[in-house]
């Protein structure tokens, strides 16, 4: 079953490989190509659940941010 994801794997000098979520930007890496996906896949959701708590900024409590 497909996600519909458009990943990027990229397989670097060193051995190890980097995956891309094309969507979100979000990236990750790991020594295997199973394992750079299993990560992106964490920080994926991580990622998620930050820009979910993400709050609007509160309202400045001091004298100089009054408006005049």
């Amino acid at each position: 079953m497909s996600t519909g994801r458009e990943i990027r794997l990229i397989e670097e000098g060193d051995g190890w490989w980097s995956a891309v979520d094309e969507e979100t930007g979000v990236a990750s890496q790991g020594p295997s190509r199973t394992a750079a996906l299993e990560n992106l896949d964490e920080a994926i959701e991580l990622t998620k659940e930050a820009r979910a708590e993400d709050t609007a900024a509160p309202e400045p409590d001091a004298p100089w941010f009054e408006d005049s």
